[in-house]
């Protein structure tokens, strides 16, 4: 039997999910077989409120049940939200294999197919990504336009009416780590690209206006831009290179709510103020709110009805006017709900301005956790009512996406209710400091923190030295990252000093070193007491960097270490991370942002205790272990912070096609779910490496054509085929389903079934039909007519492949099954290469580049890969290393090294070069192993482009892949005469390899004397 703690990645993360964990009513994992399917989303929303009220006395058409007697007069909750049915419809609409049937725009239908079908060179984007950007598609350009989906927009606009009546807006639930950027960028791509082509549309934007919760996000947002060096349009591959182009009306403009706070116009100081002022009235020196937009939104200006996309969109809501209770909360949750509530003002306020001087069409909110919060004026952790999709943390986990949060289940002491580390706060929080250092001043003693919470501390830290020891062992040059979440500054500075050492002022005001920290690898200072050049451990207050302003004095006192240490380190890099003067604060954020980054300045940072919650956003995927020392009120905010512990390391699959488990080892937070506990040796996850092009190898650069099609001049007169083992079909069962089937009843005797014979057709009429298909498909005139008269040739032709044994049928199929269409043009497609390979005169094939980037290079290589390399000689490759996905990779780099022919090649990974060929009838895009570029004896201004491919196995799509390079590419390519000439080979035996390449360089060169 297999369970989720034997087996918790069942899914693969580009696929939709088919099966899942069971759970019990408290939401943990049952012992058992997954189950086939798809959990249910299943979330408790507020009810929008009907506009139309029946007469007393009469029931109303719908009613729902009462959510676990939480409904009131006042507000209705429902515990089946929409979000279900419109999933289902979305998976239905998304199984239409005829693009026509999709009901939307052509650019919308082209995006489509390249998220679900583009063969991807890194990270393809996950299924959850596309399905949350499929499910805003499928709302606003098909279930618009049917009446049958009205209820569907009744629901979202009565959810908005309700609790935001001024706007429109649609939330898309993701698990964090599940990659939220990606879908911005998706869906700007989707709205910038109708709207360039179809200007008039009510539907589609130009303007863009996103908002972050501060300024960590909306500084890394900034990939976000067409124009941006890490654009994700073209680096990640989400935007077709022929679009790229029209991606740059897009008028983006990337903020932090904060922004949207009037700010003073006059600098002149209290004084001056007072002195204009007189006697007179209060002076407004404030900005008016057009004043505020123009400065926020200067780009978007002469825009109209731009859309909002919200980062982190639970701390965006209008409260629900009424009592709050927020006097029936505790002190410190009721101040949290006060500042909660005044952050959301600020941003649902700013929207709603931009509104008004702008228009908004639309407001996308992406969140992990679009739920209420507690002083709302609704039900804390209910789900936002105009939220239409769900992917949620335990989907994410079975489909590999996130690491797997391990808690504490158990422990060795009996009497206690739960395991004490699993909410430390309960045991320790009375012994706690209060809130502000000054009250303890200079006598405040990290060693009188609560013994429990030490405890905590050295058994978590005993497990990161072993996670660290296993990373040092497989080559990872950056350590893995240990966090420590704590209430309030006097707690979160006593925490760091225990952890990472400490000084205390003398008499005469100096600081003298007393402790060097407890956790040894944490420690800033060295054995003698002198702090280190670079610390260990960061003290930072999430809050105050994020807001943009100047830090409180006090933080400021106790950050003026580590400040002037990052800014001695800062000015000792040959390469500094920014330039120019920065304030304490951007350099905290920069430190804090560049953790588990080489060559940056937080690369060295191994803990970090943060004031309140860490960042929302913060990106950084080394995070191994988490302890939390506050309060833990609600679910809610245990997913928020577990959620800084949950971005993987490594993406790479396993041979299973899935991603391997990575853990999170969490103490402290009290977060209910995997309530067992899981024995796991620590394990690294795989280190990566830098494949680039070096900027000294400029001379090695090589270009070569981007080729869109092909346009073939074929003979009106005559038609004959070459054929070759490329023109060879082979049809088995994994191609058509089983060629035989054994059926039996109950009792008695069993038949067989076979499919071989199950139409007898003729040869000749299986060859009338395969020419037919042939004609209609790839013989017109101009007017998109077949020629007719090519047909009693083509017959001949498709007879021959036939009659000369081209076609294999294995396992009980036949060759009647040529009448699948699939299975029809491969057939066809191979015949027509044929033809086309005939043709003997280059002339009569040409490649059609692509208009907008007719070039490619290999200067624009750049990324990083979990994968083995070959490191490549400086004095043939532009690129510093070749990734293996075999060993034949590195004999091939060794045999092109070694050949003195060889002038410079690159292995084709990241590169670009892509051949478009027809698999059947589908269009798809193969990318070659390698380029070579050579002296064949025609010196080097004029050397031969080689396309090198290396392949054991030769599939079916391999012929095809062959046969259009032999056929279409290379003659196409050569016909141009404007990218050198080229040529295609492949090298079928990894130990034959370099025998043949130095005869095939040996043969060429010998064919020019």
């Amino acid at each position: 039997m297999t369970s989720f703690y034997d087996r918790p990645i069942l899914n693969s993360p580009y696929l939709e999910p088919s099966l899942y964990h069971a759970l019990d009513e408290d939401g943990q994992p049952l012992d058992g077989e997954p189950k086939k399917g798809r959990r249910r989303s299943e979330f408790i929303t507020p009810v929008p409120k009907s506009k139309k009220k029946k007469k007393a006395g009469k029931q109303t058409d719908l009613l729902f049940e009462d959510a676990g007697g939480v409904s009131t007069e006042e507000q209705e909750y429902n515990p089946t939200p929409i979000i279900n049915e419109i999933r289902s419809h979305v998976s239905s609409w998304r199984q239409l294999s005829n693009p026509n049937d999709w009901g939307v725009t052509p650019t919308t239908a082209r995006l489509l197919r390249h998220w679900r079908e583009h063969e991807y060179q890194d990270i393809r984007p996950f299924f959850c990504q596309v399905e949350a950007v499929e499910t805003v598609i499928w709302l606003t350009e098909v279930a618009r336009k049917n009446p049958s989906y009205k209820k569907y927009w009744d629901h979202i606009r009565g959810a908005n009416e309700q609790a935001n009546p001024e706007l429109l807006r649609l939330a898309m639930k993701m698990a964090t780590g599940a990659g939220k950027t990606t879908v911005m960028a998706m869906l700007i791509a989707w709205q910038t690209l109708n709207f360039a082509r179809l200007k008039n549309s009510k539907l589609f934007t130009r303007g863009f206006l996103i908002i972050a919760p501060g300024i960590t996000i909306r500084d890394r947002l900034q990939v976000l831009q067409p124009n941006d060096p890490n654009s994700y349009y073209q680096s990640r591959e989400l935007v077709p290179t022929d679009m790229l182009d029209e991606l740059h009306q897009a008028k983006i403009v990337i903020t932090n709510y904060h922004a949207f706070q009037l700010r003073e116009t006059d600098d002149g100081n209290r004084i001056s103020r007072g002195l204009r002022q007189g006697r007179g009235p209060e002076l407004n020196t404030k900005e008016n709110e057009g004043q505020m937009v123009r400065r926020v939104a200067n780009a978007l200006m002469g825009e109209k009805n731009v859309i909002v996309i919200n980062d982190e969109a639970h701390h965006c809501y209008r409260e629900k006017p009424g009592d709050h209770n927020l006097d029936d909360l505790k002190s410190d949750d009721r101040k949290e709900a006060k500042d909660q509530n005044e952050y959301a003002r600020v941003w649902i306020n700013g929207i709603e301005a931009v509104k008004r001087k702008l228009g908004v069409r639309a407001v996308y909110d992406l969140s992990a956790t679009p739920f209420f919060l507690k002083g709302s004026g609704y039900i804390e952790g209910t789900l936002f009512p105009w939220t239409v999709s769900d992917f949620g943390l335990m989907d994410a986990i079975e489909c590999g996406i996130v690491k797997l949060p391990r808690v504490p289940v158990a422990d060795n002491i009996p009497n206690e209710d739960a395991p004490v580390f699993r909410n430390i706060w309960d045991h320790i929080g009375k012994d706690m400091p209060k809130k502000g250092r000054g009250k303890a001043g200079a006598s405040s003693n990290p060693e009188d923190l609560p013994d429990k919470l030490k405890t905590a501390l050295h058994a978590l830290y005993d497990h990161y030295v072993k996670v660290d020891n296993e990373w040092r062992k497989s080559g990872i040059d950056v350590p893995p990252v240990f966090i420590v979440v704590c209430n309030n500054t006097s707690t979160s500075e006593l925490v760091s000093e225990w952890i990472s050492g400490w000084t205390r002022p003398n008499e005469d005001g100096e600081e003298i070193w007393k402790h060097s920290g407890w956790l040894e690898l944490f420690s800033n200072f060295d054995k003698h007491g002198n702090r280190l050049s670079s610390p260990n451990t960061l003290l930072i207050d999430s809050h105050q960097i994020e807001s943009g302003g100047d830090l409180d004095a006090n933080f400021r006192a106790a950050m003026e270490p580590q400040i002037e240490q990052f800014k001695r380190e800062r000015n000792q890099r040959a390469n500094s991370d920014i330039g120019g003067e920065i304030s304490d604060a951007e350099l905290l954020r920069e430190a804090m942002n560049t953790i588990g980054r080489k060559g940056r300045l937080g690369e060295k940072i191994r803990c970090v205790v943060s004031v309140s919650m860490l960042t929302e956003g913060w990106d950084t995927n080394t995070v191994t272990h988490i302890l939390g020392v506050r309060a833990f009120g609600s679910q809610l905010l245990c997913e928020q912070v577990v959620g800084r512990g949950l971005r993987r390391y490594s993406y790479a699959l396993n041979e299973h096609g899935l991603f391997d488990v990575e853990y999170s080892d969490v103490l402290g937070i009290p977060f209910d779910f995997t309530a067992k506990p899981v024995v796991a040796k620590p394990t690294a996850p795989p280190k990566t490496q830098r494949v680039e092009a070096v900027k000294e190898r400029a001379a090695l650069e090589i270009t070569y054509p981007r080729v869109t099609g092909y346009r073939i001049e074929m003979p009106e007169e005559q038609l004959t085929a070459t054929f070759t083992e490329n023109s060879s079909l082979r049809i088995d069962p994994s191609m058509v389903g089983p060629g035989e089937t054994l059926l039996q009843g109950i009792v008695g005797e069993g038949v067989t079934l076979t499919v071989k014979d199950a139409q007898n057709k003729r040869p000749s009429s299986i060859a009338f039909d395969l020419a037919k298909r042939l004609m209609i498909t790839r013989f017109k005139d101009d007017d998109g007519e077949p020629k007719l008269y090519l047909f009693g040739q083509l017959k001949r032709i498709c007879r021959r492949w036939l009659d000369e044994d081209y076609l294999e049928c294995a396992g009980e199929t036949g060759k009647w099954m040529l009448s699948y269409d699939s299975i029809g043009e491969q057939a066809c497609e191979r015949i027509y290469n044929a033809i086309a390979l005939s043709l003997g005169v280059e002339d009569r094939v040409k490649a059609v580049l692509d208009p907008y980037n007719p070039s490619g290079s290999t200067r624009f290589v750049g990324f990083n890969s979990s994968k083995d390399v070959y490191r490549t000689d400086p004095r043939k490759c532009h690129i510093n290393n070749v990734v293996l996905d075999s060993d034949w990779e590195a004999e091939f780099a060794r045999v092109a090294e070694d050949h003195n022919r060889v002038l410079k090649y690159v292995k084709n990974q990241n590169v670009g070069l892509e051949i478009p060929y027809r698999d059947g009838g589908v269009p798809r895009h193969y990318i070659p192993d390698f380029i070579a570029v050579l002296d064949d004896g025609n010196g080097e201004d004029d050397p031969l482009n080689l396309i090198v491919e290396v392949k054991g196995y030769r599939a079916e799509n391999v012929k095809l892949k062959s046969e259009t390079m032999n056929a279409k590419w290379i003659p196409g390519v050569n016909a141009l005469r404007t990218h050198g000439r080229w040529a295609f080979v492949e090298f079928g035996d990894v130990f034959d390899m370099g025998t043949a390449f130095r005869k095939l360089i040996d043969d060429a060169v010998e064919g020019k004397r």
